[in-house]
Order: structure tokens, then sequence, then C-alpha cells
């Protein structure tokens, strides 16, 4: 059976060390990273635990076509949601003094449907796969504006995905809580 789980918190929380460490053991594990690189502790604990298992991970960076990329995975990472949101707004409205309540939405549901994609491909072929966010209702509301638009977004964003999947994680100082499933 198909398993997705959604693991959020603060920056530096633990995410990435919680998701590689849950899929150690695992090979041909593909990691999905938005950003143009990987964090050089979460490449290192991979690369270790590569070595240390004998199996191999498929890193990609800068991760484009996510749907086409999951196909045929049974482990899948997908790092970060966060960035994936951040992505999409700058290339829906680069200027943030355009944002509107329409463009927001359009950015909401664009994001929402790619990653329901993803995910459906992931249970067509029974995988397991977890999505890491960074959770940003914990800090004040920020006075600059486009800080304002990107935290409603993602926080839109966060709880659409993580009603969809099976479990939800919440990581804080390094330590994580089940608290969904």
């Amino acid at each position: 059976m198909a398993k997705i789980v959604f693991i959020t918190g603060g920056a530096s929380s633990g995410k990435s060390r919680w998701a590689v460490t849950h899929f150690s053991g695992c090979d041909n594990v593909l990691y999905m990273v938005i950003a143009n690189h990987l964090d050089g502790d979460t490449a290192r604990r991979i690369d270790y635990n590569c070595k240390e298992r004998g199996v191999e991970w498929d890193i990609r960076t800068e991760a484009e076509n996510l749907a086409g990329m999951v196909k045929g995975r049974k482990f899948t990472i997908l790092d970060s949601l966060a960035a994936y949101v951040n992505r999409v707004t700058y290339r829906k409205c680069p200027d943030y003094s355009e944002m509107n309540d329409v463009i927001r939405r359009e950015i909401e549901q664009q994001v929402i449907g790619e990653v329901m994609e993803v995910m459906d491909n992931v249970r067509d072929f029974n995988g397991n796969m977890i999505i890491i966010s960074t959770e940003l209702g914990f800090c004040p509301i920020p006075s600059q504006e486009d800080a304002r638009w990107f935290r409603e977004i993602l926080g839109n964003v966060n709880q659409r995905i993580a009603n969809l999947c099976n479990e939800v994680h919440l990581s804080a100082s390094g330590i994580t809580f089940k608290i969904k499933g």
C-alpha cells in the first residue's frame, strides 16, 4: 500500500535529517531537491547511509517535472514544498507588488494540483514518499508585504497537502512528533 508522509517544522528543525533516516536502508531513493543544491549535512548523511548499507540514491537538484520524475519510483523525498511554492510564485508573479488574491489562488491551485499529480503517480506505483515543508505558522506576521503573501500561500498549500497525506509529522529542535496517522 502506498504511503505519503508530510513533515513540517521550522528552519533547521531536523526535517531533512528525519526523512533521510526514514529511508536510510532503502535502495534507489529519489531525492528531489527544489533548490540548486543539497545542504552539506544532508548530503553527508545520504553518502554515509549509502556506503554503510550498500545502496544508491538518485539526488536531483533544481528538480523540475516532479510528476514525471517519480514514475516507477518506490521511494521518493520532495525537499521542499516551501521552495517549490517560492519557485512557482516567482514565475507567476516576479513582482510581489502586483500580487493579489486572484494570483494567490492561482499559485495555490497550481502548486496543489502539481503536488497531487506527484502523489497520484506515487500511489499508482504503490510507492512511498516524504514531502518536506517549512511551517511558518509559529512566527510573527512579517512586516514586509512579499513575506506576508508567501506566508499565506505556503500556509494554505501546507494545509491542503497535509490533509491529503497518510501521516503528518512535526519536527522541532531535532525531535519529530507524529501528529496525524
